[in-house]
């Protein structure tokens, strides 16, 4: 939920601390006001960063001398769409020095959420643990260099700390994604850390080494599925040492048509192309989502649900591979005629049974706002032997 940058050279995905630094920079002089311990920006522009600046240009104050290169009208651009005050809310979670946990279904920007915040606060959103079956408890602690601890025995030297110790010693944010598809004993080690802020290295004791405490500024944002609900449950323990925000689908249809055509248009770009996907073709797709998503359409009939999370996320996929195939394969099909298919691979990533359902929903809404009219809804009825295969 980007806007549209030139493409780097050297890396496929820019992070926002670097993508997006002279917003970054520019926000750090604009806001003079207080700051919470270790933080690059005060609360109000942390969320002015995230949610942009409603198209206007922000103007530095008289007295505030701009670092060379800085331009004293900036207008930030909006990164995530979406509640305002739940963006908020997370910033007051994290000023209060308090766990914050991002929940909701695939595909709803936590995980870009919980990197803008990170670039925000601290200056960088890579102090990351990606949480799976095989995380273990070292970590999200700390582990060991086996040739300097066979040469020196355990020091402090020989110590490899985790992204998490290392934001502990900096002040920094630490990031753990997919905190739930971690073994229940892997997310417990997060308990004594949240509560006391410290980690004890036992192998060190003796020494000042022996526990490592959290600098000002220290704090976590984890995500989770509400699909991975039940996967590896959090203790009650553990989530007392957060504050749960849920992140909920675009509500608007406008507004996640343009999020859609933005990201995908800079993904197309990236990859040396132009964008030909006509808006008419967009707004389908986002229409088909929708539907799908939420089991009703937009004129009130009902639809049956598939399995899988039809979300923002693989729209924006979704779109991209029809931008590059209209690219790359000029004039070989139209673009709208390629609809249907990329529809069918995104339902049957879960459940066979979901391609059945898609001809449902083909037989009931698409079949009806043809018959009311409609040019495009008439050409992707006429597409409907393609969900056959």
């Amino acid at each position: 939920m980007t806007a549209a940058l030139a493409p780097d050279a050297t890396r496929q995905i820019v992070p926002p601390e670097d993508r997006y630094a002279a917003e970054l920079a520019f926000l750090a002089a604009h806001d003079a006001g207080p700051r919470p311990p270790a933080w690059r920006l005060t609360p109000r522009a942390v969320v002015t960063f995230v949610m942009g600046s409603a198209g206007q240009a922000l103007r530095l104050p008289d007295d505030v001398t701009a670092p060379e290169g800085m331009p004293r009208r900036l207008v930030i651009s909006g990164k995530f769409v979406g509640d305002r005050a739940l963006v908020e809310r997370c910033v007051v979670t994290l000023a209060g020095e308090r766990g914050l946990l991002l929940v909701g279904e695939p595909g709803t920007a936590k995980s870009m959420l919980s990197e803008l915040l990170s670039a925000a606060v601290c200056g960088t959103s890579g102090l990351v643990v990606q949480g799976t079956a095989g995380t273990t408890e070292d970590q999200l602690k700390y582990g060991w260099n086996y040739a300097l601890l066979l040469a020196q025995g355990p020091t402090r030297q020989a110590l490899v700390p985790s992204p998490v110790l290392t934001a502990m010693t900096r002040g920094a944010i630490a990031r753990v994604e997919e905190v739930t598809r971690c073994l229940p004993e892997v997310q417990d080690s997060l308990v004594s850390l949240l509560s006391e802020r410290r980690i004890a290295v036992p192998e060190l004791a003796g020494g000042e080494d022996a526990l490592a405490h959290a600098a000002p500024g220290f704090n976590l944002i984890a995500t989770a599925n509400l699909r991975d609900k039940g996967v590896s449950e959090m203790s009650a323990a553990l989530k007392r040492r957060f504050n749960f925000e849920t992140v909920g689908p675009i509500p608007d249809l406008d507004a996640e048509t343009a999020l859609v055509r933005g990201q995908a248009r800079a993904a197309v770009e990236q990859a040396g192309a132009a964008f030909r996907v006509d808006d008419a073709v967009l707004e389908a797709l986002v229409t088909v989502f929708r539907d799908l998503r939420e089991g009703r359409s937009a004129e009130g009939w009902e639809v049956e649900r598939p399995s899988t999370v039809m979300s923002t996320a693989e729209a924006v996929a979704v779109a991209g591979a029809l931008g590059l195939a209209a690219a790359y394969f000029p004039g070989d099909r139209d673009v709208l005629g390629l609809l249907p298919g990329h529809l069918l691979g995104v339902v049957r990533k879960d459940d066979p049974a979901d391609a059945a359902r898609l001809r449902g929903y083909w037989d009931g809404a698409v079949r009806r706002r043809a018959e009311q009219g409609s040019a495009t809804w008439r050409t992707l009825w006429d597409l409907r032997t393609v969900l056959e295969g």
